[in-house]
């Protein structure tokens, strides 16, 4: 190790910004917080072998950061770090000058972050992946930001790996990929779809954890990260900086917002008994919350508001600084358009309570960079008073469950749901104030990564986790789902034409729907994960899209393409401005009349009639005088209709023609509503 410490030129450096930054003079800086260590060592190691190159000590420190600059480092070495300190876990101090650390701030890394216990319990250097020292130039071909309005957005949520896996134009070698992602026939599908708008599940490097490893399972979502800044490695051709940056040119060229979900609530360091990787051996005080007795700190008693064993606490300003870096890096480095934030309650945690003008939300609306991304809030997490939807700041749009829910409800013929449907439907101004909030705070959603696929959700009734090996006491059993008489897959003719009209009857629900749009990648495709609703842990053909379709799917796909063309391309249904909302001053206004089947307008009290299964309403625009009618009906029975004030022409009915357009017919005053179908009219 000596002979190599002369190849390095070493001097104080500089404590901002922190990471690794290289200077003019090609030297590299290096700032680490670490405000409790009494000691801070760079440790450089060959790119191919990790063969150790040097451990050089950190010659300044500023406060709580530490900081050095060295001369002499080849592009692509590697490094990691090594923090001394007290060793008082009873006290939060996880300080081994033994054990290798990833610094919080490492820009790539060399390989994915794997659980390996005997190498970690040796406190070889080998068990962690180390940062890559590179300063990549990459040429955006003068790529722009899409910058698509918020109720124009329809979100597809995909799993870099998953979506490619199987898919057959895909060429072996770029499957799973990053650049998988971009080859041709996946930006066909999106742009065919109409997707303005990809969410990609977490690619931030993460480690799964060692319970799923000892199961032979993997964390195959990525809910676990072990840095905030660094793409990970498994989606890797050969460079995974570069490569994800032409993900998203790719997708900016072709008109596609690129957004991240990102997690900020906890680390894959877990609870007490969890590794130290990375934060926990800097400054496990500063970046985590502890619960409290008697006044005192209890250092030992993580507060586990994630389910995941710890918390961050972004109420600290070296935490809030580390997450904020983070979101601009990939705001500006990496050129993405905004983030779904997982588990959003535990970012506004002030005092341990929810907190709508935390700091948080307070330093991102002031933000330059920040305030000007798409910003999606999972607005609940675990812990204590959890659920906050509606209480998000008003440029926040937020996850509706309760839109889910109740769209769900509806079409499996719950009693007494028509009230509650129908104002999820028009952006839940219950929730989402008049005048006080666009509609598009709202992202309705019929299914979403966490549960039940749109065609499981029409063909099983239960949950089927047992391959997660928790003996299927994971995942949610309120699904509210439908087999339609058979658990699973069926030939049954009838029962896959029940299923298939269920599922058309939910997705143009959704697409009527005022708010923004989340879609689940691989429902157009009528994806099944065989009844498992949390297969967070299938790396395999159970999360993987099957592009494989038969002619029930391909319609079903033409079906979907056909319905996000027909929102986009009328303006009553896309952006909704009631006269008695003034959010919006300008464009158009439009008015909402509701009626009874025998086409007279509903009264007050026929809301109240709990037995009613369907609704009847006409949109207009008041700019255009254009009009559109919708017939939803949910009941067992067919419904005679005398539709209101003129005679009015079909575009498609769902239960006709597997949904698709119908051809020109001469415009009719009457019409036999089929059950458990909407038809739509012009």
């Amino acid at each position: 190790m000596s002979p190599a410490i002369p190849l390095f030129k070493m001097s104080v450096g500089q404590p901002q910004p922190l990471g690794p930054q290289q200077q003019a003079d090609l030297s590299w800086n290096f700032a680490v917080y670490a405000p409790d260590a009494t000691k801070l060592m760079l440790c450089l190691y060959q790119p191919d072998t990790e063969e150790l190159l040097a451990e050089l000590p950190f010659a300044g420190r500023s406060g709580a950061v530490w900081h050095l600059a060295v001369q002499g480092i080849v592009e692509g070495t590697l490094y990691a770090l090594k923090a001394d300190g007290p060793a008082q876990a009873e006290q939060g101090y996880y300080f081994d000058p033994q054990r290798v650390l990833i610094d919080p701030y490492a820009r790539q890394l060399n390989r994915a972050q794997v659980w390996q216990e005997r190498l970690y319990r040796d406190k070889s250097h080998h068990a962690l992946a180390k940062g890559v020292l590179r300063q990549g130039d990459f040429d955006w071909q003068n790529s722009v930001k899409p910058c698509i309005a918020d109720e124009q957005t329809i979100i597809f949520e995909a799993h870099v790996k998953g979506l490619t896996m199987q898919h057959p134009e895909v060429p072996a070698e770029l499957r799973g990929t990053y650049l998988g992602m971009c080859h041709p026939s996946v930006l066909t599908h999106l742009k065919a779809l109409g997707i303005t708008t990809v969410q990609l599940l977490p690619v931030a490097a993460f480690m799964a954890e060692p319970r799923l490893s000892a199961l032979k399972l993997t964390n195959y979502w990525g809910y676990n990260p072990v840095n905030f800044f660094a793409p990970d490695p498994r989606y890797q051709f050969e460079d995974a900086v570069t490569e994800f940056k032409t993900l998203v040119r790719t997708y900016h060229q072709h008109g596609i917002e690129v957004i991240l979900d990102v997690v900020f609530n906890h680390s894959a360091e877990a609870g007490a008994d969890g590794p130290v990787l990375s934060f926990r051996g800097l400054a496990n005080r500063q970046y985590y919350l502890f619960h409290s007795h008697a006044e005192m700190t209890d250092y030992q008693n993580y507060c586990n508001f994630t389910g995941c064993g710890n918390t961050l606490n972004l109420s600290q300003p070296a935490t809030q600084q580390l997450v904020m870096d983070a979101l601009r890096y990939w705001l500006t480095e990496m050129q993405v358009d905004g983030f779904r934030f997982d588990l959003a309650v535990t970012l506004g945690r002030e005092h341990k309570r929810f907190n709508p003008y935390a700091s948080f939300f307070q330093i991102i609306a002031q933000d330059p960079v920040l305030s000007k991304a798409k910003l999606i809030a999972e607005p609940w997490d675990v812990g204590p008073f959890g659920y906050h939807l509606g209480q998000f700041p008003a440029n926040w749009s937020e996850l509706n469950d309760k839109c889910r829910d109740s769209f769900r409800s509806f079409w499996r013929g719950d009693k007494g749901v028509l009230p509650e449907f129908t104002t999820r439907l028009f952006g839940s101004r219950d929730i989402f104030f008049k005048h006080h909030k666009p509609a598009s705070c709202s992202v309705n959603y019929l299914t979403y990564h966490d549960g039940f696929t749109l065609h499981d959700l029409v063909s099983y009734q239960d949950k089927h986790n047992w391959l997660n090996g928790e003996e299927n006491r994971d995942g949610h059993s309120h699904n509210l789902s439908c087999n339609h008489g058979v658990e699973g897959p069926s030939t049954e003719p009838a029962i896959v034409q029940q299923r298939y009209l269920h599922k058309r009857n939910l997705v143009l629900t959704l697409l009527i729907s005022q708010g923004m749009l989340h879609w689940l990648g691989g429902d157009e495709l009528s994806h099944s994960q065989h009844g498992n609703n949390n297969a967070y842990c299938q790396d395999n053909a159970i999360s993987w899209l099957n592009w494989q379709l038969d002619s029930h799917s391909e319609k079903f796909l033409h079906f979907v393409q056909q319905m996000v063309t027909f929102r986009r391309d009328f303006s009553s249904v896309l952006r909704l401005q009631l006269q008695d909302d003034q959010y919006y001053m300008h464009g158009d206004k439009h008015q909402i009349c509701w009626f009874l089947p025998d086409g007279t307008e509903k009264q007050q009290h026929d809301w109240h009639v709990p037995d009613r299964a369907g609704c009847i309403f006409r949109i207009t625009n008041l700019s255009s005088t254009q009009s559109l009618l919708f017939v939803i009906n949910g009941a067992n029975n067919s419904l005679p209709l005398q539709l209101p004030a003129k005679p009015w022409q079909i575009l498609f009915d769902t239960s006709k023609q597997d949904g698709l357009m119908l051809p020109q017919q001469d415009p009719l005053s009457q019409y036999l509503q089929n059950a458990h179908s909407i038809s739509v009219w012009q």
